[in-house]
């Protein structure tokens, strides 16, 4: 079967529900953790909670009636963490009962083998392969994974603007103000700052000036037409 995800549409781990035999109580637990909290809607017998944890695209769902069986029953869902031992002292310091940092006898994961978890970090310090362990309230299971580094192909292509520095920022605002010196010459009197905000998008999500220019160009065409001169 070909990995070839040219033409695949998008498909992001969005959300992983469990449930919650308090509510409020796991609420709390995941609130001190530092997470985000999205919504929390009560409807008859249900009541879904949802939280997400700082800077991550997935979110968690518990509550009532959010699964067949209330009880917890979700195992190993994973954390990644650039820093294996400051996660472990936010989490202990926000009262959590933490695990001390292990790795897997057999491999990450390998629950199969006789004694699976190993005191200590992985003996080479790579990445993927040092953990830590954490439950809420309820018995769900969490495990923090230490990523410094990615191995190749394990991230896509950025979708999203990157957080830049002030230096960044500046020299892309000259770049966008040069690029957009051409189209106000060639066009008729409009704001600029409707050519920018395509440009600067589009060149924060990995395009290049040249494309980044075409974008801006097409989204006046569209959006905001301008004569040419």
């Amino acid at each position: 079967m070909s990995s070839n995800n040219v033409n695949s549409p998008n498909m992001k781990l969005e959300v992983v529900l469990f449930g919650a035999s308090d509510v409020d109580r796991a609420k709390a637990f995941y609130e001190n953790l530092g997470w985000r909290l999205d919504i929390d809607i009560a409807e008859g017998d249900f009541r879904g909670v949802q939280m997400t944890p700082p800077n991550s695209e997935a979110s968690i769902i518990f509550g009532k009636g959010v699964t067949p069986d209330n009880s917890g029953s979700a195992h190993s869902l994973v954390l990644a963490v650039d820093d294996l031992d400051i996660a472990r002292e936010d989490l202990i310091a926000r009262g959590v009962n933490v695990s001390e940092v292990f790795h897997y006898a057999g491999g990450p994961f390998n629950n199969a083998v006789e004694n699976p978890r190993v005191g200590g970090r992985d003996p080479q310090g790579r990445s993927y392969l040092s953990f830590a362990s954490f439950e809420d309230p309820d018995g769900n299971g969490w495990l923090l994974q230490e990523i410094k580094e990615r191995l190749p192909g394990r991230e896509w292509k950025l979708t999203q603007a990157q957080d830049l520095d002030v230096a960044t920022i500046a020299n892309l605002l000259r770049e966008t103000a040069e690029q957009h010196d051409r189209y106000e010459k060639t066009h008729a009197e409009h704001h600029w700052w409707n050519w920018y905000a395509p440009y600067l998008s589009a060149r924060q999500n990995g395009s290049s000036s040249e494309e980044a220019a075409a974008a801006a160009d097409r989204y006046m065409e569209e959006v905001f037409p301008v004569l040419s001169r």
